[in-house]
Order: C-alpha cells, then structure tokens, then sequence
C-alpha cells in the first residue's frame, strides 16, 4: 500500500488536493470533528481539564477558543486529549483499507505527531500567505489569534517542504492543481 501524507500550511488547501488524488482519505480535522459531537468520553476527560469553558456535550468550537485564547497552555491539555483518539481512529482506516493500492493522510500534525513512514510519499501543499490569509478569514470560525498559537505547535513550513517529494503550488486554479496531482499519481503508480 502506497501512504500519501498531505502537509502545508492551515488554508493551504490540503483537504482539497487530499480529496482529488481519489484515494480514501483519512481526514484528520473531519474526525476531531466528529469526536467534539459524538465522544462523550472525550468530553468527560475534556470538562475535567477544561471545567471553566468545556460545559455542554457536543462539545462547541466556540468553548474550546474561548479556552486556548485565556491561556495558550490550553492548547497541549486538548491535544493530549484528542490526539489519542485521533490516532486510534488513523489505525482503524488503515486496517479498513489495507487492501487499498493507495491511502491519504490529510493529518494537519503528521510530522509533528511522528505518524509518517519514511516510505510515505509527502506532498506539501504550497500556498501564497496572501491567498491562506483571505481564505482564513472566510471561515466562520476565524480567529487570528487562535491560528497563530495553532502555527506555533507546527513545524516550520521549511522543514515540511524539505521532507517532501513532491509539491504542489496552490494558486486556487483548480484545473492546475488536478494536473499537477494527475503527475503525481502516474509517477508514484509508475514507480
């Protein structure tokens, strides 16, 4: 099975090219997702840490801000938390689909977490500041403060771009994109 990992920057468009290469997609940000909604465990572990802004199950973006943004340390107490969770939730799609030629990781903490192989082939997906930072403040979640504590427990998009063997230049021309993934893939199939 070939592993793709999917780095860059937040708003860089990975979900996007993630979901074009057409390969089953573990979708990292979709699964903390669904955790806040339907892991109560999570939520229980989560109100105990948290007790000041965790209040209601499912679990709401807005408290989980409102925490990090009282104090940045709150960050590492969610992810403790999360991440396991996550993790187990990586295991499961793999061995769902390991009969797959080829899987994607869309995991906005891949390197960060140690979940790549070095066999993995990794696609950073490379963005104007300009055009993350328009896109950013779209989302009806934005918050700039939040963002930049997020990029701080990230590896420098240097390095991300170093490890990577491929990259893709996200201009947000979509046909661009898809050609540059169309590459992608009859180079690694080929391989």
């Amino acid at each position: 099975m070939i592993r793709i990992g999917i780095l860059g920057d937040i708003g860089s468009g990975k979900s996007f090219v993630a979901k074009q290469f057409g390969y089953p997609v573990f979708d990292a940000d979709l699964e903390v997702s669904k955790i806040y909604k339907k892991n109560k465990t999570c939520f229980v572990k989560l109100k105990k840490k948290l007790p000041l802004f965790i209040k209601s199950f499912p679990i709401k973006k807005n408290q989980l801000s409102k925490a990090i943004l009282s104090d940045n340390k709150n960050i590492k107490k969610i992810i403790k938390i999360v991440h396991p969770i996550v993790r187990k939730k990586m295991s499961i799609f793999i061995k769902k689909n390991s009969r797959k030629k080829v899987i994607v990781l869309d995991i906005p903490l891949l390197i960060e977490n140690k979940l790549y192989k070095k066999k993995d082939v990794l696609i950073f997906v490379d963005a104007n500041k300009k055009d993350i930072e328009l896109r950013l403040k779209k989302r009806f979640n934005y918050n700039k403060t939040i963002f930049a504590n997020l990029r701080k427990i990230q590896k420098p998009l240097s390095l991300k771009k170093k490890l990577s063997s491929y990259i893709i230049k996200n201009n947000f021309k979509f046909l661009k994109v898809k050609k540059k993934i169309k590459l992608i893939k009859s180079e690694i199939l080929n391989d």
